[in-house]
């Protein structure tokens, strides 16, 4: 997993509620084995047409937004599991998703795959929505140590919540195997203290 701190980046904003993983990534791309090939195939029946052209009305083939952050309305990716939707979101490019409420699974499979999702107020997100409407370059700043979502041209900001160790795990670049050997001298000093006290 990459470390994570500190993101400026414009978003791409996706106006819908209840964004479901069935849609991010349909079932009959779940036999891919490689994360970097999934980027393809999120939202593929939203984005393409049925010849395989783009799709010029959806927003991931609008040219206007770009950007490493995707905002979303409530509840996304909610639905089954399928930790290739996530893996999908992630090998397009984006980095961060904001919404107002996440589907539990998709949350955990998101932040297990270097996906940092961050739950904002419904004010603050129609907030967010409003400003990249009438600015489609409007500029955020996800900063993970403060914990806070800042809409850079106006100052306004948020703060969020991550679990701390979630937190810890992103700002050190761990998944949970990287986080075990992180600790490999506790274990270790652990192990020895056992043994010693054992023999006596």
């Amino acid at each position: 997993m990459k470390k994570f701190t500190l993101l400026t980046s414009r978003i791409v904003p996706f106006p819908m509620e209840d964004i479901d993983t069935d849609q991010i990534m349909p079932a009959r791309f779940l036999k891919e084995t490689k994360r970097k090939e999934c980027a393809k195939n999120i939202f593929r029946d939203w984005r393409y047409e049925k010849d395989g052209s783009l799709k010029k009305n959806f927003i991931l083939n609008n040219s206007v937004f770009s950007g490493k952050i995707l905002l979303s309305g409530r509840n996304f990716g909610c639905g089954s599991s399928r930790e290739h939707a996530v893996w999908g979101i992630y090998d397009y490019g984006f980095k961060v998703v904001i919404s107002s409420f996440f589907a539990d699974i998709f949350k955990e499979n998101a932040l297990n795959n270097g996906l940092l999702t961050i739950e904002v107020s419904e004010s603050f997100l129609s907030k967010l929505f409003d400003t990249v409407e009438k600015n489609p370059h409007t500029n955020v700043q996800v900063n993970l140590i403060e914990q806070f979502v800042k809409i850079l041209e106006t100052g306004e900001l948020e703060k969020f919540y991550i679990h701390p160790y979630k937190k810890n795990c992103f700002i050190n670049g761990y998944d949970d195997i990287d986080f075990l050997v992180s600790l490999q001298k506790e274990i270790k000093f652990f192990e020895e203290k056992r043994l010693f006290f054992n023999f006596f």
